[in-house]
Protein backbone atom coordinates (compact mmCIF):
# COMPACT_ATOMS: atom_id res chain seq x y z
CA UNK A 1 0.00 0.00 0.00
CA UNK A 2 2.44 2.45 -1.09
CA UNK A 3 2.35 6.07 -1.66
CA UNK A 4 1.03 7.05 -5.43
CA UNK A 5 4.87 8.38 -5.95
CA UNK A 6 8.20 8.47 -4.09
CA UNK A 7 10.13 11.52 -5.48
CA UNK A 8 9.29 14.01 -8.02
CA UNK A 9 7.58 17.05 -7.99
CA UNK A 10 4.73 15.26 -6.88
CA UNK A 11 6.10 13.11 -4.42
CA UNK A 12 3.99 13.67 -0.69
CA UNK A 13 0.52 12.36 -1.13
CA UNK A 14 0.26 10.66 2.72
CA UNK A 15 -2.52 13.16 3.66
CA UNK A 16 -5.11 10.98 1.12
CA UNK A 17 -3.65 7.76 3.24
CA UNK A 18 -4.62 9.15 6.90
CA UNK A 19 -8.24 8.99 6.23
CA UNK A 20 -7.89 5.58 5.96
CA UNK A 21 -7.09 4.19 9.64
CA UNK A 22 -9.95 5.63 11.17
CA UNK A 23 -12.30 4.41 8.42
CA UNK A 24 -10.44 0.53 8.80
CA UNK A 25 -11.29 0.81 12.44
CA UNK A 26 -14.50 1.15 12.43
CA UNK A 27 -15.42 -1.50 9.91
CA UNK A 28 -13.49 -3.89 12.02
CA UNK A 29 -16.44 -5.30 13.97
CA UNK A 30 -19.22 -5.10 11.85
CA UNK A 31 -17.36 -7.02 8.95
CA UNK A 32 -16.19 -9.62 12.06
CA UNK A 33 -19.10 -10.18 13.79
CA UNK A 34 -21.45 -9.69 10.41
CA UNK A 35 -19.42 -12.27 8.85
CA UNK A 36 -19.06 -14.55 11.77
CA UNK A 37 -23.28 -14.73 12.41
CA UNK A 38 -23.31 -15.67 8.69
CA UNK A 39 -21.05 -18.63 9.36
CA UNK A 40 -22.64 -19.92 12.24
CA UNK A 41 -26.41 -19.21 10.52
CA UNK A 42 -25.04 -20.96 7.76
CA UNK A 43 -23.33 -23.83 9.08
CA UNK A 44 -26.19 -24.85 10.98
CA UNK A 45 -28.61 -25.14 7.74
CA UNK A 46 -29.33 -28.99 6.66
CA UNK A 47 -28.73 -30.12 3.80
CA UNK A 48 -26.94 -27.79 2.29
CA UNK A 49 -28.29 -26.22 -1.10
CA UNK A 50 -25.71 -24.72 -3.95
CA UNK A 51 -26.05 -21.26 -2.82
CA UNK A 52 -26.14 -21.64 0.85
CA UNK A 53 -22.25 -23.70 -0.11
CA UNK A 54 -21.24 -20.46 -2.03
CA UNK A 55 -22.42 -18.10 0.47
CA UNK A 56 -20.62 -19.91 3.38
CA UNK A 57 -17.65 -19.79 1.30
CA UNK A 58 -18.04 -16.45 0.90
CA UNK A 59 -18.87 -15.43 4.52
CA UNK A 60 -15.93 -17.70 5.51
CA UNK A 61 -13.71 -15.43 3.53
CA UNK A 62 -14.53 -12.49 4.56
CA UNK A 63 -14.94 -12.80 8.42
CA UNK A 64 -10.66 -14.33 7.88
CA UNK A 65 -9.70 -10.93 6.01
CA UNK A 66 -11.51 -8.74 8.93
CA UNK A 67 -9.14 -9.80 11.21
CA UNK A 68 -6.88 -8.56 9.44
CA UNK A 69 -8.16 -5.03 9.64
CA UNK A 70 -6.89 -3.95 13.14
CA UNK A 71 -3.45 -4.46 12.28
CA UNK A 72 -4.12 -2.15 9.02
CA UNK A 73 -5.59 0.54 11.26
CA UNK A 74 -2.92 0.69 13.37
CA UNK A 75 -0.36 1.00 9.84
CA UNK A 76 -2.19 3.91 8.75
CA UNK A 77 -1.98 5.76 12.10
CA UNK A 78 -0.03 8.41 11.48
CA UNK A 79 3.11 8.27 11.35
CA UNK A 80 3.04 5.20 9.61
CA UNK A 81 5.02 2.68 10.33
CA UNK A 82 4.65 -1.15 9.64
CA UNK A 83 6.00 -2.59 12.22
CA UNK A 84 5.23 -6.69 11.84
CA UNK A 85 7.72 -7.64 9.28
CA UNK A 86 8.13 -8.66 5.86
CA UNK A 87 6.75 -11.82 5.88
CA UNK A 88 3.27 -10.55 7.08
CA UNK A 89 3.11 -7.93 4.94
CA UNK A 90 3.37 -10.05 1.95
CA UNK A 91 0.62 -12.31 3.82
CA UNK A 92 -1.23 -9.62 4.84
CA UNK A 93 -1.76 -8.72 0.72
CA UNK A 94 -2.07 -12.24 -0.35
CA UNK A 95 -4.89 -12.72 2.03
CA UNK A 96 -6.67 -9.68 1.20
CA UNK A 97 -6.92 -10.54 -2.80
CA UNK A 98 -7.50 -13.86 -1.68
CA UNK A 99 -11.03 -12.81 -0.33
CA UNK A 100 -11.26 -10.31 -2.83
CA UNK A 101 -11.50 -12.44 -5.99
CA UNK A 102 -12.83 -15.28 -4.08
CA UNK A 103 -15.74 -12.92 -3.35
CA UNK A 104 -16.47 -11.76 -6.46
CA UNK A 105 -16.47 -15.60 -7.88
CA UNK A 106 -18.83 -16.96 -5.19
CA UNK A 107 -20.94 -14.06 -6.04
CA UNK A 108 -20.99 -14.42 -9.23
CA UNK A 109 -21.78 -18.52 -8.43
CA UNK A 110 -24.77 -17.08 -6.26
CA UNK A 111 -26.15 -15.48 -9.41
CA UNK A 112 -25.58 -18.38 -11.85
CA UNK A 113 -27.58 -20.94 -9.57
CA UNK A 114 -30.50 -18.83 -9.33
CA UNK A 115 -29.91 -18.20 -13.41
CA UNK A 116 -29.86 -21.50 -14.05
CA UNK A 117 -32.45 -22.68 -11.09
CA UNK A 118 -35.19 -19.80 -12.51
CA UNK A 119 -34.54 -19.14 -16.08
CA UNK A 120 -33.51 -22.95 -17.56
CA UNK A 121 -35.52 -25.30 -15.03
CA UNK A 122 -36.62 -28.12 -17.02
CA UNK A 123 -32.24 -28.52 -18.14
CA UNK A 124 -30.74 -27.99 -14.67
CA UNK A 125 -32.72 -29.37 -12.15
CA UNK A 126 -31.51 -31.89 -10.08
CA UNK A 127 -28.10 -31.95 -11.73
CA UNK A 128 -26.90 -29.17 -9.25
CA UNK A 129 -26.16 -30.67 -6.75
CA UNK A 130 -24.40 -29.68 -3.25
CA UNK A 131 -21.55 -32.00 -3.95
CA UNK A 132 -20.74 -30.24 -7.17
CA UNK A 133 -21.06 -26.53 -5.37
CA UNK A 134 -18.62 -27.65 -2.94
CA UNK A 135 -16.14 -28.91 -5.42
CA UNK A 136 -16.55 -25.46 -7.85
CA UNK A 137 -15.93 -23.47 -4.08
CA UNK A 138 -12.63 -25.70 -4.02
CA UNK A 139 -11.63 -24.62 -7.86
CA UNK A 140 -12.66 -21.42 -6.82
CA UNK A 141 -10.16 -21.36 -3.56
CA UNK A 142 -7.51 -22.64 -5.67
CA UNK A 143 -8.22 -19.65 -8.58
CA UNK A 144 -8.21 -16.91 -6.17
CA UNK A 145 -4.48 -18.49 -4.26
CA UNK A 146 -3.23 -17.99 -8.10
CA UNK A 147 -4.28 -14.95 -9.28
CA UNK A 148 -2.97 -13.71 -6.18
CA UNK A 149 0.38 -15.54 -5.52
CA UNK A 150 2.51 -12.97 -7.67
CA UNK A 151 1.71 -10.60 -4.81
CA UNK A 152 4.36 -12.84 -2.46
CA UNK A 153 7.08 -11.56 -5.22
CA UNK A 154 6.16 -8.11 -5.23
CA UNK A 155 4.84 -7.09 -1.66
CA UNK A 156 7.76 -5.98 0.53
CA UNK A 157 8.56 -3.46 3.23
CA UNK A 158 10.67 -0.50 2.12
CA UNK A 159 12.13 2.14 4.55
CA UNK A 160 10.81 5.33 2.90
CA UNK A 161 11.87 9.08 4.25
CA UNK A 162 11.02 10.80 7.85
CA UNK A 163 11.45 7.01 9.49
CA UNK A 164 8.01 5.53 7.77
CA UNK A 165 8.13 1.80 6.37
CA UNK A 166 5.88 1.17 3.62
CA UNK A 167 4.14 -2.33 3.43
CA UNK A 168 3.89 -1.83 -0.62
CA UNK A 169 0.26 -3.54 -1.59
CA UNK A 170 1.84 -2.90 -5.44
CA UNK A 171 5.35 -3.36 -6.00
CA UNK A 172 8.21 -0.84 -5.40
CA UNK A 173 9.27 2.00 -8.29
CA UNK A 174 12.00 -0.49 -10.18
CA UNK A 175 9.26 -3.04 -10.47
CA UNK A 176 6.26 -1.24 -11.71
CA UNK A 177 6.34 -2.13 -15.41
CA UNK A 178 6.23 -5.55 -14.65
CA UNK A 179 3.36 -5.45 -11.83
CA UNK A 180 0.89 -3.08 -13.76
CA UNK A 181 0.47 -5.62 -16.29
CA UNK A 182 -0.32 -8.21 -13.75
CA UNK A 183 -2.93 -5.42 -12.00
CA UNK A 184 -4.39 -5.04 -15.08
CA UNK A 185 -4.83 -9.21 -15.51
CA UNK A 186 -6.29 -9.10 -12.12
CA UNK A 187 -9.11 -6.45 -12.81
CA UNK A 188 -10.07 -8.23 -16.19
CA UNK A 189 -9.97 -11.18 -14.87
CA UNK A 190 -10.69 -10.94 -11.10
CA UNK A 191 -13.17 -7.75 -11.41
CA UNK A 192 -14.33 -7.64 -14.75
CA UNK A 193 -15.37 -11.19 -15.46
CA UNK A 194 -17.65 -12.00 -12.39
CA UNK A 195 -18.97 -8.41 -12.99
CA UNK A 196 -19.90 -9.22 -16.14
CA UNK A 197 -21.68 -12.82 -15.08
CA UNK A 198 -23.17 -11.37 -11.75
CA UNK A 199 -25.05 -8.56 -13.84
CA UNK A 200 -26.36 -11.49 -17.00
CA UNK A 201 -27.25 -13.57 -14.50
CA UNK A 202 -29.38 -11.34 -12.35
CA UNK A 203 -30.65 -9.48 -15.32
CA UNK A 204 -31.94 -12.75 -16.83
CA UNK A 205 -33.68 -13.56 -13.94
CA UNK A 206 -35.46 -10.02 -12.84
CA UNK A 207 -36.40 -10.45 -16.59
CA UNK A 208 -38.25 -14.14 -16.52
CA UNK A 209 -39.88 -12.65 -13.04
CA UNK A 210 -41.07 -9.43 -14.33
CA UNK A 211 -42.81 -11.45 -17.32
CA UNK A 212 -44.34 -13.96 -14.94
CA UNK A 213 -48.34 -13.12 -14.73
CA UNK A 214 -48.68 -15.26 -11.45
CA UNK A 215 -46.37 -12.98 -9.40
CA UNK A 216 -47.72 -9.66 -8.09
CA UNK A 217 -46.08 -6.27 -8.33
CA UNK A 218 -44.76 -6.32 -4.67
CA UNK A 219 -43.39 -9.81 -5.24
CA UNK A 220 -41.50 -8.77 -8.65
CA UNK A 221 -40.44 -5.37 -6.66
CA UNK A 222 -38.82 -7.58 -3.93
CA UNK A 223 -36.77 -9.92 -6.65
CA UNK A 224 -36.04 -6.62 -9.07
CA UNK A 225 -34.43 -4.95 -5.58
CA UNK A 226 -32.33 -8.34 -4.55
CA UNK A 227 -31.08 -8.66 -7.94
CA UNK A 228 -30.59 -5.09 -8.34
CA UNK A 229 -28.97 -4.58 -4.82
CA UNK A 230 -26.20 -7.77 -5.96
CA UNK A 231 -25.46 -6.27 -8.85
CA UNK A 232 -24.85 -2.61 -7.08
CA UNK A 233 -23.41 -3.80 -4.56
CA UNK A 234 -20.70 -5.38 -6.46
CA UNK A 235 -20.06 -2.21 -8.62
CA UNK A 236 -20.12 0.01 -5.81
CA UNK A 237 -17.23 -1.92 -3.93
CA UNK A 238 -15.42 -3.71 -6.81
CA UNK A 239 -15.19 -1.10 -9.52
CA UNK A 240 -13.67 2.22 -8.59
CA UNK A 241 -10.76 -0.14 -6.51
CA UNK A 242 -9.81 -1.07 -9.39
CA UNK A 243 -10.13 1.66 -11.62
CA UNK A 244 -8.78 4.18 -9.80
CA UNK A 245 -5.58 1.43 -8.72
CA UNK A 246 -4.57 0.92 -12.38
CA UNK A 247 -5.13 4.26 -13.48
CA UNK A 248 -2.96 5.54 -10.58
CA UNK A 249 -0.33 2.55 -11.22
CA UNK A 250 -0.21 3.53 -15.21
CA UNK A 251 0.60 7.27 -13.61
CA UNK A 252 3.56 6.36 -12.26
CA UNK A 253 5.06 3.56 -14.61
CA UNK A 254 4.27 5.72 -17.92
CA UNK A 255 4.29 9.42 -16.49
CA UNK A 256 7.23 9.59 -14.52
CA UNK A 257 8.74 12.24 -13.35
CA UNK A 258 4.94 13.74 -13.89
CA UNK A 259 4.80 17.09 -14.89
CA UNK A 260 4.69 20.17 -12.93
CA UNK A 261 0.85 21.13 -13.92
CA UNK A 262 -0.35 17.90 -13.52
CA UNK A 263 0.39 17.30 -10.17
CA UNK A 264 -2.75 18.37 -9.20
CA UNK A 265 -4.61 15.49 -11.47
CA UNK A 266 -1.91 12.97 -9.75
CA UNK A 267 -3.22 14.54 -6.26
CA UNK A 268 -7.01 13.63 -7.77
CA UNK A 269 -5.97 10.29 -8.93
CA UNK A 270 -4.31 9.10 -5.86
CA UNK A 271 -6.98 10.27 -3.83
CA UNK A 272 -9.63 8.39 -5.53
CA UNK A 273 -7.34 5.21 -5.28
CA UNK A 274 -7.35 5.42 -1.75
CA UNK A 275 -11.26 5.89 -1.65
CA UNK A 276 -11.41 2.89 -3.70
CA UNK A 277 -9.65 1.17 -0.77
CA UNK A 278 -12.43 2.04 1.43
CA UNK A 279 -15.25 1.32 -0.65
CA UNK A 280 -13.47 -2.39 -1.43
CA UNK A 281 -13.26 -2.99 2.04
CA UNK A 282 -16.98 -1.64 2.98
CA UNK A 283 -17.69 -4.65 0.96
CA UNK A 284 -16.61 -7.19 3.97
CA UNK A 285 -19.24 -5.33 6.14
CA UNK A 286 -21.65 -5.45 3.46
CA UNK A 287 -21.78 -9.24 2.28
CA UNK A 288 -23.77 -10.23 5.51
CA UNK A 289 -27.06 -8.14 3.84
CA UNK A 290 -26.39 -10.85 0.80
CA UNK A 291 -27.04 -13.70 3.30
CA UNK A 292 -30.40 -11.82 4.81
CA UNK A 293 -31.44 -11.51 1.66
CA UNK A 294 -30.97 -15.16 1.10
CA UNK A 295 -33.19 -16.20 4.58
CA UNK A 296 -35.99 -17.10 2.55
CA UNK A 297 -33.83 -19.46 0.14
CA UNK A 298 -32.25 -21.38 3.24
CA UNK A 299 -35.45 -23.76 4.00
CA UNK A 300 -35.06 -25.23 0.43
CA UNK A 301 -33.87 -28.62 -0.09
CA UNK A 302 -33.41 -28.46 -3.98
CA UNK A 303 -30.09 -27.42 -5.51
CA UNK A 304 -31.53 -24.25 -7.07
CA UNK A 305 -32.10 -21.12 -5.05
CA UNK A 306 -36.04 -19.94 -4.30
CA UNK A 307 -37.06 -16.67 -3.91
CA UNK A 308 -39.50 -15.25 -1.66
CA UNK A 309 -42.94 -16.64 -1.88
CA UNK A 310 -45.95 -15.19 -3.82
CA UNK A 311 -48.74 -13.86 -1.33
CA UNK A 312 -50.80 -16.25 -0.31
CA UNK A 313 -54.16 -16.31 -2.09
CA UNK A 314 -52.45 -15.50 -5.67
CA UNK A 315 -52.10 -19.10 -6.46
CA UNK A 316 -51.13 -22.71 -5.53
CA UNK A 317 -48.53 -23.83 -6.77
CA UNK A 318 -48.07 -26.12 -9.93
CA UNK A 319 -45.60 -29.31 -8.51
CA UNK A 320 -42.97 -29.99 -10.98
CA UNK A 321 -43.31 -33.80 -10.03
CA UNK A 322 -46.92 -34.01 -11.67
CA UNK A 323 -48.15 -34.23 -15.36
CA UNK A 324 -45.84 -33.53 -18.10
CA UNK A 325 -45.49 -29.57 -18.77
CA UNK A 326 -43.34 -27.47 -21.27
CA UNK A 327 -40.31 -25.65 -20.55
CA UNK A 328 -42.77 -22.10 -21.07
CA UNK A 329 -45.40 -23.39 -18.84
CA UNK A 330 -42.71 -23.57 -16.20
CA UNK A 331 -41.21 -20.27 -16.73
CA UNK A 332 -45.30 -19.02 -16.05
CA UNK A 333 -45.03 -20.19 -12.45
CA UNK A 334 -43.33 -18.51 -9.50
CA UNK A 335 -39.91 -18.99 -9.16
CA UNK A 336 -40.07 -19.68 -5.68
CA UNK A 337 -42.09 -22.52 -6.34
CA UNK A 338 -39.02 -24.67 -7.66
CA UNK A 339 -39.14 -27.24 -5.44
CA UNK A 340 -38.55 -30.74 -5.35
Amino acid sequence: MANATSGGPCANFSRSQELLWPVLAAQFPPALLGNAFAVFRLARERPWPAPVVYSFHLALSGALYSLSLPALAAYYRPPKRWSYGAALCKLERFLFNCNLYGGAFFVACVGLNRYLGIVHPLRFRGRLRSRHARALSGAIWALAAGLSAPTLFFSEVREEEEGEAECLGSAARERLPLFLPYSLALAALGCALPFLLTAFCYGAVARVVFRNPRLGPPEKRRVGVLAGASVALYAFSYLPYHVFRNLNLWRRCCLRPPPLEDCGVSRAVHAAAQLGKILVNFNVCLQPLLYAALADSLRCSCCCSSWPLPAEGRGAPLSLLGAKKSQKALKLQPPGFLRP
